[in-house]
């Protein structure tokens, strides 16, 4: 359920939309791209979330209040700013998604650029956009994690091996649920009537990652 969160849903869905809409990717490649936006977003946030909660579960500690908000902050100007940069990309054509496959790798990887296409950066220069933007999301879920039962008030008297099972737990369960988004979103993604909105579907992504950031500010 967690891995489910409408901000979390949202920036997978932001995250997968390059190029303002472009329409002459193949419908493979498209599908391919939400795919693997999911897939290490997931990764990202599901490693920094069992990283971060296993560390003050074994040492005991726990997180002011003021590190959640600040992560929920984070998370809303994340969305604020793909937002604004999907609008942007939209209007001027400079932002646009690539993708493409390493000399080791099977699977194609999707990239978000800014820039001209044109100008297009060589392999090397690739980022991983997805999976750190996975994890900065993560960090306002840490707090609350740790107070989840059997964590809260039995944390004192529960085996840690049981306590870091269960985080362990949890992470695979972000992985499968942003996982199966991931496959629902990339068949919507190589829909033909996604196809045929082109520069509308990503205007509409991109507003809708822009106002759930601003609520979300709101909301912290």
């Amino acid at each position: 359920m967690h891995g489910l969160g409408a901000d979390h849903l949202m920036a997978i869905a932001a995250l997968s939309v390059g190029r303002g809409g472009d329409t002459t990717m193949a419908l493979p490649a498209r599908r391919a791209r939400a795919l693997g936006v999911a897939v290490r977003f997931a990764i990202g946030h599901a490693l920094f979330l069992a990283a971060g909660a296993g560390a003050l579960v074994a040492l005991g500690w726990s997180l002011p209040v003021i590190v959640e908000r600040t992560g929920e902050m984070l998370g809303g100007l994340l969305l604020v700013v793909m937002g604004g940069v999907g609008l942007w990309g939209v209007a001027a054509g400079r932002v646009y998604g690539h993708s493409h496959t390493h000399s080791n790798e099977p699977a194609a990887h999707w990239h978000l650029h800014v820039g001209r296409p044109e100008h297009h950066p060589r392999e090397i220069a690739h980022s991983h956009l997805p999976t750190i933007v996975g994890a900065a999301f993560a960090v306002s879920s840490l707090r609350a994690l740790t107070l989840l039962a059997p964590f809260g008030d039995r944390l004192e008297v529960a085996p840690l091996p049981t306590l870091l099972g269960l985080i362990g737990v949890f992470g695979i369960g972000i992985l499968l649920s942003m996982s199966l988004f991931g496959i629902a979103f990339a068949r919507l993604m190589s829909a033909a009537a996604v196809a045929r909105l082109g520069r509308a579907a990503a205007i509409v992504m991109a507003s809708g990652s822009l106002a759930l950031g601003l609520y979300w500010i709101a909301r912290a």
